[in-house]
């Protein structure tokens, strides 16, 4: 049986709702070499970040997927403080970020060390949280794969296949996409276990078409970013075009920030249900498709 490995255990598909896929409840876009990286009072965190996320469970919102990874400030404690405080599922990554954001172990470890840590953490735990990351989150430059950056997606594409887990990957060009995708199928995973994150920054839709067409998912996560106006005839077109059961939607917001003080000002996650779901409703997007976008997609993409 398929399950969704969250923070307060693992989930089936019966047990679940609408499942945000790209948000984040705490991130350091500092790199790791700088003072106080990482860093915050849990409290803090909790007292931020908790009652955005009772905003979406009141939505009917039933799990997050929390996109920060290593390199930007993944805190799976944290994560698992507001997890608990709030009743509410929060599913974590293992993995590493792009260049700079590369600390220095992972720029030394082998790549059998690299899929050794992400296997562990797929299949055991995160440090001594006792959470299973769920998936693996990496990055790529956006004038292509760098050398360093391969030998993390080689690693990750081993230890996602030992533990039937995707792979999310930060890329914004299309074309990296697909050399990415090349890395992933020459260690012998699948494409339809690949996440093309931030899918709608490349502005050719015909590329977006053709990474689906390689069985990845695509993700329109930048809602509430930028207008509806923008959002919603984009959706409409990927649904056209025939991409309904490979599309992702969500925000990329939250997030309690360390580098600013009490955490900065989050961002809610709630646009989603408030606002674009009534304008693909008023568009002629039956329900059923909304369960697939909402409910559906985001369980399958991250189960295993």
């Amino acid at each position: 049986m398929k399950q969704l490995f969250t923070t307060l255990g693992p989930r089936s598909k019966a047990e679940l709702g609408m499942i945000l896929p790209h948000e984040h409840v705490f991130v350091d876009l500092r790199t790791p070499d700088k003072e106080g990286y990482a860093q915050a009072d849990v409290a803090e965190v909790v007292a931020l970040m908790a009652p955005q996320i009772e905003a979406i469970k009141a939505q009917g919102v039933t799990a997050l997927v929390e996109c920060s990874t290593g390199g930007v400030g993944l805190r799976v404690d944290f994560d698992l403080a507001v997890s608990k405080a709030t009743g509410f599922p929060i599913v974590v990554p293992t993995g590493n970020y792009r260049e700079p954001w590369i600390p220095d172990w992972v720029r030394a470890a082998s790549e059998d060390e690299l899929e050794a840590w992400m296997h562990k953490e797929l299949s055991q735990g995160i440090g001594e949280t006792g959470v299973r990351a769920a998936w693996i989150k990496v990055s790529a430059g956006d004038d292509g794969i760098t050398p360093l950056e391969s030998k993390i997606l080689r690693a990750a594409a081993r230890a996602a296949k030992a533990n039937d887990a995707v792979i999310g990957s930060h890329t914004i060009k299309g074309r990296v996409v697909m050399d990415q995708l090349d890395i992933i199928e020459a260690e012998g995973h699948s494409a339809s276990r690949f996440i093309s994150i931030h899918t709608q920054a490349e502005p050719d839709f015909e590329m977006h078409k053709a990474v689906a067409a390689r069985g990845a998912w695509i993700e329109y996560d930048n809602l509430g970013w930028v207008p509806d106006e923008e959002s919603v005839p984009l959706i409409l077109k990927a649904l056209e075009a025939g991409l309904g059961k490979q599309l992702l939607l969500s925000h990329d917001m939250g997030w309690f920030d360390p580098a600013k003080p009490g955490g900065g000002e989050p961002r809610p996650y709630t646009h989603l249900v408030g606002s674009i779901l009534p304008k693909l409703r008023a568009a002629g997007v039956d329900e059923a498709m909304i369960v697939q976008l909402t409910e559906i997609n985001p369980f399958e993409a991250f189960a295993r």
